[in-house]
């Protein structure tokens, strides 16, 4: 096991397509942190990168103490699950599982040891002697998971595995990747456009956008304090989101205004939070709440964020629980427009180097 840090890394392939720009995260030994964001944010790449299937473009790349910059993807002690179950038809169970050792020149004893392990550890101990045709597409996911665990490495990268799994075998295999982590203990990172997924699943979750890292923090602190409009959006199914409103005081308190027919007083627990230099000063915000929230009457878990930056303009509150060691957790994303500004000039240097 080993933590696993990049330092403003980014990634521009030949002929300008960026995929990550100055990603700085740190993924602490034994912790499964979850890559989410839409297609093409750049999750993947940020695996390739940390696995030495792709070389950065700038920045470092750490697995424990050591940089692995222009080290060979299997002189990396890395192991990496992709969208489809890698098994080979003609083997065994036993003989998938522990085929990666025998290229190591691994001793059989010693082989055999871990793969036992291995298959009881993911329910296949009654299976290693059957090929993978004999068993269903949830076994044989299992097999490249053993295949995986079987090597010890320093960290699990997993890109979208589950993706190829009808929605019941995919909840079932999300509870086996949970459950797995905790016994293996091993330092896992999990790449997803299922917000759903990295909920149940990650110790904290990094969501990125457009190549842009928009904020790092456990799944909780993500769904309640979320830092701009695209992590509330993405994180919360069916938001309601409403532009253009004003908030006005009142004798009676904070109105949010938007339209002629729509008006509400907040509640003191969101007035308490309120960023300065929104009431009364004619700048426009944007609300939005969840179906669940809306469905209960809560506008305590309003959620109030710039109309011009999509930053949000509530402070966190006491019941906010600090994730000990995140060095991410206060970090501040770029609004839309700078993000697109600085890539433009990224690509624009990088192009001007070669």
């Amino acid at each position: 096991m080993a933590e696993v840090a990049l330092k403003n890394v980014s990634k521009v392939y030949p002929g300008g397509a960026q995929a990550v720009y100055d990603l700085s995260l740190t993924v602490k030994d034994g912790e499964f942190l979850v890559l989410l964001g839409p297609e093409k944010c750049g999750k993947s790449t940020v695996l390739r990168l940390v696995a030495g299937l792709e070389d950065v473009s700038l920045g470092e790349v750490f697995i424990g103490e050591n940089m692995v910059n222009g080290v060979a993807p299997k002189d990396r002690d890395i192991a990496m699950v992709f969208q489809n179950a890698a098994v080979y038809q003609q083997y065994t169970v036993a003989e998938n599982m522990g085929f990666g050792l025998k290229l190591r020149k691994i001793p059989q004893p010693v082989i055999d040891v871990r793969v036992r392990e291995a298959a009881a550890l993911l329910g296949l101990s009654d299976q290693l002697y059957k090929k993978p045709k004999q068993l269903t597409a949830l076994q044989r996911q299992r097999i490249s998971l053993g295949a995986t665990i079987v090597r010890e490495p320093k960290a699990v990268l997993l890109d979208d595995p589950l993706s190829g799994l009808d929605k019941k075998l995919r909840l079932q295999m999300r509870g086996e990747y949970g459950k797995l982590q905790a016994r293996v203990k091993n330092t896992f990172i999990y790449a997803t456009a299922d917000s759903t997924e990295a909920m149940a699943l990650a110790t904290r979750i990094a969501v990125m956008k457009d190549g842009f890292l928009q904020q790092v923090d456990t799944p909780e602190n993500l769904y309640d304090y979320p830092v701009n409009l695209f992590v509330a959006d993405f994180l919360g199914a069916d938001l309601e989101i409403a532009r253009g409103a004003e908030l006005i005081e009142e004798e009676d308190g904070i109105h949010l205004k938007s339209g002629e027919d729509a008006d509400m007083v907040l509640p003191d627990a969101v007035k308490a939070r309120l960023k300065e230099g929104y009431v009364g000063t004619g700048k426009k915000v944007i609300f939005a709440l969840r179906p669940e929230d809306k469905k209960e009457d809560d506008l305590t878990k309003l959620l109030l964020f710039d109309d011009e930056t999509e930053f949000t303009i509530l402070e966190r509150d006491e019941g906010y629980e600090e994730d000990e060691g995140n060095a991410e957790r206060d970090f501040m994303p770029l609004t839309p427009q700078e993000m697109k500004t600085l890539s433009e000039k990224f690509i624009k240097k990088n192009k001007k180097k070669k």
